[in-house]
């Protein structure tokens, strides 16, 4: 991912979004699983190696420096693509072994959420303040 002190430009991030979103649409309209594979992929690369192939490729379309975009935390984006990684992964696993109901339902989730996040809402924003906030809550309560 293209790192700017500890963010991601937003245009490198939507287009993520969508890759994901266009990915999701294509394995429903083609019934077709192997359209998961290459956001899977570009989500696990990210994840282990620090590269994102999609988010790689899309940089070379920026037409301003990096730092001149709205940024994006990079530890949120990491948490993020965790949650779509796992739910990329379950659903095509659930479509390998034709469970479409699991399959169905974890490609929705992944799909709505990225597509909710390009709205303006980040779900996944959303949990990870909740979640920080409940372990401040338990540490405080303990001391």
């Amino acid at each position: 991912m293209a790192q700017v002190n500890g963010t991601i430009p937003r245009p490198l991030v939507r287009t993520n979004q969508w890759f994901i979103v266009l990915s999701v649409v294509l394995t429903w309209v083609t019934n077709e699983e192997w359209f998961l594979v290459p956001p899977l992929v570009a989500g696990l690369l990210g994840l282990f190696f620090n590269f994102n192939p999609v988010m790689r490729f899309a940089k070379l379309f920026l037409k301003k420096h990096p730092s001149q975009y709205i940024p994006e935390d990079y530890d949120q984006q990491q948490f993020n693509q965790k949650i779509a990684v796992i739910c990329i992964a379950i659903g095509l696993v659930g479509y390998i072994n034709k469970t479409m109901v699991l399959a169905y339902i974890f490609t929705a989730m992944v799909a709505l959420a990225a597509f909710i996040a390009i709205l303006g809402f980040c779900i996944g924003c959303f949990i990870r303040y909740q979640w920080i906030q409940y372990r401040h809550r338990r540490t405080s309560k303990q001391v």
